[in-house]
C-alpha cells in the first residue's frame, strides 16, 4: 500500500504531481546507474524502467553497492527487487539487454554507461525522444554530469561526444568507489528536480572530490 506520507520532508522540492506522470528511464544500473535508479524510487517516480546486459560480481558490490545474495544475478532483476522493497507500488520493467534503438523508452533518460561511443549511438537514437537527458560520467575521484533538456545544452551535449580513442584511460568500472557514484547520482537527481520546478539547468558540472574543485557551465551560454 502506497503511504503519501512519505513523501511530506520533500514536497516543496520535488513536484509530486509532475513527478507522478512520467516514466524514467536508466540505461546502464551499474555504479551511477544504480544510485540513480534506487535514488529515482524514493523520490516517488511511479514508472521506472532499467536497462542492462550484465550481471553481478564480486566487486560490484564494494563499488556499486550490490548484495551479497546478488552475486551472479543480473544486475537489472537485482536492482528492481531492491526497488520494490523500498516501494512496491513502483512499477519497474527490466530489460536484460544492451539498449536497442527499437525500445520504447521514458521522457526522462538518465544515461550511465561506460563507454563514450556507447553514449554517442544512445545519443543519436534518443535526442528527439526525450525530454530531460542526463548523463553521469566517473573516473576515480572525478565526475562530469552532462544535463540536456534545450536546443542550447543538446548542442552542448552533443559536442562532448568526442572519438572514444580519445577518452581517458580506464573506465568507471576500473576506478571507482561508491561515494564518488552516489554523489554523482545525486547531482543528476538535482538537476532533475530542477527541471521538475521549471528551473534552470547546469548543462555541464564537473566535480572533482580530490581536489575540491568544481566547475560548472550553465545551460544558456555554456560559460562558467
Amino acid at each position: 500500500m502506497n503511504n503519501p506520507d512519505r513523501f511530506i520532508r520533500q514536497a516543496d522540492l520535488v513536484p509530486r504531481e509532475r513527478i507522478q506522470e512520467l516514466q524514467a528511464t536508466v540505461i546502464g544500473v551499474g555504479a551511477i546507474g544504480r544510485q540513480v535508479a534506487l535514488q529515482l524510487a524514493a523520490l516517488g517516480v511511479p514508472r521506472l524502467q532499467l536497462i542492462d546486459f550484465d550481471q553481478v560480481e564480486p566487486t560490484n558490490i564494494t563499488t556499486q553497492g550490490y548484495d551479497h545474495q546478488d552475486l551472479e544475478q543480473l544486475k537489472v532483476e537485482a536492482t528492481a527487487r531492491r526497488i520494490q522493497q523500498l516501494d512496491p507500488t513502483i512499477a519497474v520493467m527490466s530489460i536484460a539487454d544492451r539498449f536497442r534503438s527499437r525500445m520504447e523508452i521514458g521522457t526522462v533518460v538518465f544515461c550511465c554507461v561506460d563507454r563514450i561511443s556507447t553514449r554517442e549511438s544512445i545519443w543519436r537514437s534518443l535526442q528527439d525522444r526525450c525530454e530531460f537527458w542526463s548523463d553521469g560520467r566517473m573516473l576515480g575521484e572525478s565526475m562530469r554530469i552532462l544535463t540536456a533538456t534545450d536546443q542550447q545544452s543538446r548542442e552542448h551535449y552533443s559536442s562532448t561526444l568526442f572519438k572514444q580513442s580519445d577518452a581517458q584511460s580506464g573506465q568507471c568500472t576500473a576506478r571507482s568507489t561508491i561515494y564518488t557514484a552516489n554523489i554523482a547520482a545525486g547531482l543528476m537527481l538535482h538537476q532533475f528536480t530542477r527541471w521538475l520546478r521549471g528551473m534552470p539547468n547546469d548543462a555541464d558540472l564537473c566535480l572533482s572530490l580530490l581536489a575540491n574543485d568544481l566547475m560548472i557551465a550553465n545551460s544558456k551560454n555554456g560559460e562558467d
